[in-house]
């Protein structure tokens, strides 16, 4: 009996290992899935490329997921995502870590509710509102009403860059509403004739051309629009980037390319950014 049981279980093994040596797993094979997480300036835009993306190769499936720029790096660092979406260049410390790739160019814009009569802000009265020295509009030409100031969260590469700008650290705002991503600040500041917020000019744009209550204010003199982000003049712009931390191969060297090709230029005007001209892949230092 024992014998006729190990019998059928030699058996059994060997046909076992013959079906694995029939359908071996392909180390080569294609991936079909991709995880994006990071920036909410870029995941819109990055959604609508997904979208077109995965109608030319319908077999391919990509999830985008927000949580700020600094997520998108920390995920891509632990392996958690394949591309991370950062609103920012990379610092001289993360490029030894990351590569990144540009597919978009965005700018920082002030703004406030459309009928505060305020018309401009310099430089310097925006630090001061931010630092508390001045809280009433009434001191930079508004009603006599408090200013309501809308920061953006820690780990927000908008945050960092406007600091970097107005030459701020964040512990010395005086902020009476933290945000998160873009649509919550434009939605608090839309909301309150007294607020002031900054948030990506794209995102803005296009909220305004949707009839949202909302005004952008010039940033060194110069109108926060897409057309001074595209010819250089607006001072607080940024690249909005992929980024991974070795070279790109497989899905994700193909999903950055097209990212990054004519083919999305269209994509990347209607959400208000401006294009980047590239045909192949195009490392972003």
């Amino acid at each position: 009996m024992k014998k006729k049981f190990f019998t059928l279980l030699a058996v059994s093994l060997s046909m076992g290992l013959g079906v694995a040596a029939c359908n071996p797993v392909n180390p080569n094979s294609k991936s079909t899935k991709l995880t994006l997480t990071g920036s909410s300036t870029v995941a819109p835009l990055v959604g609508e490329i997904v979208k077109r993306f995965e109608a030319e190769n319908p077999e391919v499936r990509i999830d985008v997921q927000t949580g700020g720029s600094s997520r998108g790096l920390a995920d891509v660092s632990q392996g958690l995502n394949d591309i991370g979406m950062i609103s920012r260049s990379l610092k001289d410390q993360e490029k030894t870590q990351f590569q990144s790739y540009a597919i978009a160019q965005d700018g920082i814009g002030i703004i406030l509710e459309s009928s505060n009569p305020v018309q401009k802000l310099s430089d310097q009265q925006v630090v001061d509102i931010y630092t508390g020295k001045i809280d009433n509009w009434q001191q930079v030409g508004g009603e006599n009403a408090p200013i309501t100031v809308v920061n953006k969260a820690e780990g927000r590469s908008t945050l960092e860059l406007f600091l970097k700008y107005f030459d701020l650290n964040n512990s010395t705002i005086q902020a009476d509403v933290i945000i998160g991503d873009n649509q919550q600040g434009i939605k608090t500041v839309a909301g309150n004739p007294h607020a002031i917020g900054y948030v990506s000019i794209g995102a803005a744009e296009r909220d305004i051309s949707q009839k949202v209550p909302l005004k952008l204010l010039s940033v060194g003199g110069i109108d926060a629009t897409t057309a001074t982000v595209q010819n250089g003049s607006f001072p607080l712009s940024r690249p909005l980037n992929l980024v991974t931390t070795e070279t790109p191969s497989g899905l994700t060297k193909e999903f950055i390319e097209f990212a990054q090709s004519e083919n999305v230029h269209d994509l990347v005007e209607a959400q208000n950014f401006v294009p980047v001209t590239s045909s192949k892949l195009v490392y972003a230092p």
